[in-house]
């Protein structure tokens, strides 16, 4: 999934919960006011034109009057944005053969283009590196593209090469492993001592009803799971790290960073969800400090990656070492080693 904002309307659902202020509100102007990216007369033309519902039931008329405990469903259609084009961007490249490519995403790179980043993407770098053949590719603006990560999220990623290989990724990303060989492994150092171990976060997540940009546990959002494990806990006057190792059992936008925030650990140098621990930096030894403090995003690697190969049936696995920036923290962090889980 901060990555600058994540926000776009990608044909993405956009939610939002009736809560009791809302309640007796028009439909149109309820919407207007939770998602301000679209106009009032936008969002009117969408309701009328069938992409809104109302608790599963498609509402086509604007000054619809709403009930609280009502869940809205707004169902955007993509811009027309431009074809994406070829970009010589450099690509630390795990793995390649003629139905796939596995790379090791780099921190700020957002991985297809969008309002307020057209190009420098990985699908501009994926396009040169491939060829006019990755065109396409499960679809024109994203070639390729069966998964993501935040721009500020380094890590493992693979994109498919051909339509095959693209249909076949795609669906082991959606079955999440449940059935299947997939495999996503993130190493994330939050704020804090979690009270144990291992544990599991089964929150439903969705947009935050209060601020566009960010993701929320909401009662009525999509269910989302995360499984983690502490590998190490770090410690002094005032202050915890731990070094968690998470696995997804659901893909939802920000996951990992929602589901650590709420109960309690957010993740460290994470702006957008970590606000309310921005003084923990200054219990940090000096060291530590300077290191959290020029991070500059969230303290999240995606470390392993595995999956079926499309063609061959071969099961793969693929692992990206800590970036710079989050090895010098790891290692600032062994001088402070209190316990191992």
């Amino acid at each position: 999934m901060a990555e600058d904002t994540d926000f776009e309307f990608e044909g993405e659902p956009i939610e939002v919960v009736v809560d009791a202020d809302m309640a007796g509100g028009r439909l149109d102007a309820v919407l207007a006011k939770a998602h301000d990216v679209l106009s009032r007369s936008r969002i009117k033309d969408l309701i009328l034109g069938g992409a809104v519902s109302v608790d599963g039931a498609g509402v086509s008329e604007p000054k619809y009057r709403l009930k609280a405990g009502e869940t809205i469903t707004l169902l955007a259609p993509p811009p027309e944005d431009p074809e994406p084009q070829a970009e010589d961007i450099p690509l630390d490249i795990l793995y390649e053969d003629d139905h796939l490519i596995v790379i090791n995403k780099p921190v700020g790179m957002v991985v297809h283009p969008a309002p307020g980043s057209p190009n420098g993407t990985l699908v501009n770098a994926l396009i040169f590196h491939c060829g006019d053949s990755l065109k396409g590719i499960g679809g024109v603006k994203r070639p390729g593209i069966v998964h993501r990560l935040d721009k500020d999220t380094s890590g493992v990623m693979v994109a498919a090469k051909t339509e095959r290989a693209h249909k076949h990724l795609s669906a082991q990303f959606a079955d999440h492993g449940r059935t299947g060989p997939l495999h996503r492994a993130y190493i994330a150092f939050a704020w804090g001592t979690t009270q144990s171990g291992v544990g599991t976060v089964d929150a439903p997540l969705g947009r935050d009803p209060g601020n566009r940009l960010k993701q929320a546990v909401l009662r009525h959002g999509r269910e989302a799971i995360t499984h983690y494990a502490v590998e190490g806990r770090y410690g002094g006057d005032g202050w915890d790290v731990t070094r968690i190792k998470c696995q997804l059992e659901t893909g939802r936008t920000h996951q990992i960073r929602v589901h650590m925030a709420h109960i309690g650990h957010p993740l460290v140098a994470d702006a957008l969800y970590a606000s309310g621990f921005v003084t923990k930096v200054n219990k940090l030894p000096e060291d530590l400090a300077d290191i959290v403090r020029n991070l500059g995003r969230q303290a999240l690697h995606a470390a392993e990656l595995g999956f079926e190969h499309p063609a061959t049936g071969e099961e793969m696995l693929f692992e990206a070492d800590l970036p710079e920036d989050l090895q010098a923290l790891q290692d600032a962090l062994d001088a402070y080693d209190h316990s191992v889980a």
